[in-house]
């Protein structure tokens, strides 16, 4: 039996935080899925993490519609035939010279930890799933342990993901010095080219500097805060839990002074980037307004780019320049440093002949 189902946009009442949900074909919610989203909401996750897993979790109750299989009574053998649904779906077999249509692993696996976790949070609160989706094992040696662990007679138990498909490692994309200079080169706005600088420079996501409020930016001291906060108007996300500050570089601050001077003006905002050559002036800049902005500057030099490919850049270049790994953990506001290590310590074959000849090892 064949369903369609929807992610919905919802605001709680009162014209509230934004969030999203899944709905039936009568514009019902789906009940389960719900309950799991409004706990993300609930505990502060993002909206668009919150959309992401509607979306996966949409994808699995239209696959479970078609085997017409209840939520809460199926097993592995399940998840192994969602895999193949999700890279072939309705069970048919893809040719060979259309495999490239297919789902990537990675998206697959995007999926499959959005399904995990759904049965995860219904197991914690008491609903009967199948034992084997939801696989705890007891922490063992060499598993982190916290304080006082072990205290009543009970071990640690960690939930483990069952099943996941084996993905290639990717290296992070990056951007050379000279091809970010053309990006600033070819910014036609103060404003555009502060923001391309203040990426590049400080490796901050696009959603913190979307955030900045004047107040954040301490000239004097060359310094940023950024603040995580949840009612940013233009539903802008910091995407870390406490307030950091980062350094910045004296031209950086340059620019930002001249951007007020000679762009900002009299515009009353407490937003440093703000919509000043389209209306609604000095609407806080939106995510839509700089993926237009990263869409001309593609256009105009050729260099295809995304604004988290230069935080990429900014990491990658700190490690090369032998930035100690936890110091760029914390410049890039990462909750842990296993993060920043697993994302962005990697050597190509350069690193590794550069790293020879220091050591005077090749010449």
């Amino acid at each position: 039996m064949s369903i369609t189902l929807r992610v919905q946009k919802v605001l709680a009442p009162g014209g509230g935080a934004l969030s999203w949900t899944v709905v039936d074909e009568r514009f019902e919610p789906v009940q389960p899925i719900e309950s799991y989203l409004a706990h993300l909401a609930a505990i502060e996750r993002s909206p668009n993490t919150v959309r992401a897993y509607a979306s996966s979790l949409r994808l699995f109750f239209e696959f479970l519609a078609d085997r017409e299989a209840a939520w809460d009574e199926v097993g592995l053998d399940d998840l192994g035939h969602f895999v193949r649904w999700l890279r072939s779906p309705a069970d048919r077999v893809i040719p060979i010279d259309a495999a490239s249509s297919a789902r990537a692993v990675s998206t697959v696996n995007r999926h499959l930890a959005a399904v995990f976790s759904f049965y995860a949070f219904h197991a914690r609160f008491g609903v009967p799933v199948a034992g084997e989706l939801v696989d705890w094992r007891r922490g063992g040696r060499g598993s982190y342990k916290p304080f006082l662990e072990g205290v009543g007679g009970r071990s640690r138990r960690v939930a483990r993901q069952p099943v996941r498909l084996r993905s290639e490692r990717r290296l992070p994309e990056t951007l050379g010095s000279e091809q970010v200079a053309i990006l600033l080169a070819a910014c036609e706005h103060l404003r555009d080219r502060l923001l391309i600088a203040l990426l590049a420079s400080s490796g901050m996501r696009v959603g913190q500097a979307l955030g900045l409020r004047h107040c954040d930016v301490v000239s004097r001291r060359k310094t940023i805060r950024i603040v995580p906060r949840s009612d940013n108007a233009n539903g802008a996300r910091a995407k870390c839990r406490d307030v950091a500050e980062i350094p910045v570089s004296a031209p950086l601050v340059r620019l930002y002074s001249e951007y007020l001077f000679d762009e900002y003006g009299d515009v009353d905002s407490d937003y440093v980037f703000v919509n000043l050559f389209a209306p609604p002036v000095g609407r806080p800049l939106g995510y839509s307004a700089v993926a237009g902005l990263v869409g001309r500057l593609r256009a105009r030099t050729g260099i295809d780019f995304s604004l988290h490919v230069l935080r990429h850049s900014a990491a990658s270049e700190w490690i090369r320049a032998g930035v100690p790994i936890e110091v760029v953990s914390k410049l890039l506001t990462h909750a842990n440093v296993v993060t920043t290590s697993g994302t962005y310590v990697h050597l190509d074959v350069e690193d590794l002949r550069a790293e020879l000849e220091k050591a005077g090892v090749q010449r």
